[in-house]
């Protein structure tokens, strides 16, 4: 599966570039699948950088992750590629990679969060979908992750 992730890679840095203005870096991270209690683990054990797409349970469950430190994304057990969504998943984290490549700062996590979830939804839009329809994420949960909390 690796070369073909790596190809989606090159797709998705070209795609985030030409879009949101973002550098091309082809300097890929890893890609690891977990069990979704491992995901939890890193997220909420302070070992993975809070950056993360969130799922249908709201914004306490996320189903990926970007480890800033590791330069991995973590996606979930089953996660094949398969779908617009299974792939919107890796644009909203090579978003976090690319940012932390190219040394963006933000005022707080939360901020990073906003173009991470533009770029899901845009990609997404590409195939008749949205956040909310795929991951029922609705608009206020969304500016609630996405807004500076200090």
């Amino acid at each position: 599966m690796e070369p073909v992730v790596n190809t989606l890679l090159s797709i998705i840095v070209f795609w985030l570039s030409a879009n949101f203005g973002l550098p091309a870096n082809y300097a890929h991270p890893r890609v690891v699948v977990l069990p979704p209690a491992e995901m939890a683990s890193l997220r909420y054990g302070g070992s993975a950088a809070p950056l993360g797409a969130l799922d249908r349970s709201g914004p306490r469950r996320v189903v990926s992750l970007y480890d800033t430190r590791t330069r991995t994304i973590y996606l979930p057990r089953g996660w094949t590629g398969a779908t617009p969504a299974q792939i919107s998943m890796l644009v909203h984290e090579m978003v976090h990679h690319l940012q932390a490549l190219a040394g963006l700062r933000c005022a707080c996590p939360e901020e990073r969060e906003k173009l991470a979830y533009a770029a899901q939804e845009r990609w997404l839009s590409l195939f008749g979908g949205s956040l909310e329809r795929d991951f029922e994420t609705d608009p206020f949960t969304l500016l609630a992750v996405t807004t500076c909390s200090h």
